[in-house]
């Protein structure tokens, strides 16, 4: 009988594996990060600058729909849409993968699963808004979308307020249940315990201040709509 054959190739045999746990890691964090910067971030830029709607339609036309060039517009396509569409796509599947048990797991799960369902009405409020606020006006129209036209909506409109109301009730949750997911689970920034107790003070702190924003945006709107009249 002979001797049995040998090799000193080293076995590959976990290296796909292995590449397949790096760049899950790696599309976790890219997805996690690009949700807060710049993506949180020009949201909350976004729901302040439509304050100035307080101040006068053009106020609001120049600091929300008003873009100096093609430029800017073009920036804001890749700042804020491509990191929107990744964001969405990860976050799609993240979902199919995972399995919350919201009775049985405790307060952590609950606010997982109303994490999931804030980002769904997110995916359909963010679409027609994007539609009917940005695509629509600028591409069909040859324009910005009028102050005239969404105070109007807002204010004679019920279903439009009703659904504005409810997208603000989203953003805020998603965007402060998000920071503190991201600064413990999902980059470890803060690991003890007091640290993770700390950062859901802040994370509810954001979440009263975005909604706090939010509705006055959504109520300066609906004032500025009873100037125009019913449509």
């Amino acid at each position: 009988m002979g001797l049995p054959l040998t090799t000193d190739q080293p076995d590959r045999s976990v290296a796909p594996a292995g590449r397949t746990l790096a760049r899950n890691f790696f599309v976790a964090r890219l997805g996690s990060l690009l949700a807060f910067a710049p993506l949180g971030v020009w949201t909350v830029a976004h729901l302040w600058h439509q304050l100035a709607a307080y101040d006068s339609p053009q106020a609001w036309e120049i600091a929300v729909t008003g873009h100096v060039n093609v430029a800017t517009t073009a920036l804001v396509f890749v700042l804020v849409l491509g990191p929107l569409l990744w964001h969405t796509v990860w976050g799609i599947v993240r979902m199919f993968r995972s399995r919350p048990a919201p009775l049985q797991g405790g307060f952590s799960n609950l606010r997982y699963l109303v994490q999931r369902l804030s980002a769904v009405g997110l995916l359909l409020f963010l679409g027609a808004h994007l539609y009917l606020a940005w695509f629509e006006p600028r591409f069909l129209h040859g324009r910005p979308e009028p102050f005239a036209q969404i105070s109007r909506e807002m204010r004679f409109h019920t279903p439009t307020l009703i659904v504005y109301v409810l997208g603000v009730l989203g953003i805020a949750y998603h965007l402060a249940n998000g920071l503190w997911s991201f600064t413990t689970m999902g980059w470890g920034v803060t690991v003890s315990k007091s640290g993770i107790k700390w950062m859901e003070r802040v994370s509810i702190l954001l979440f009263l201040a975005l909604l706090a924003i939010g509705f006055a945006a959504v109520y300066a709107l609906y004032r500025g709509g009873e100037a125009y009249g019913a449509a």
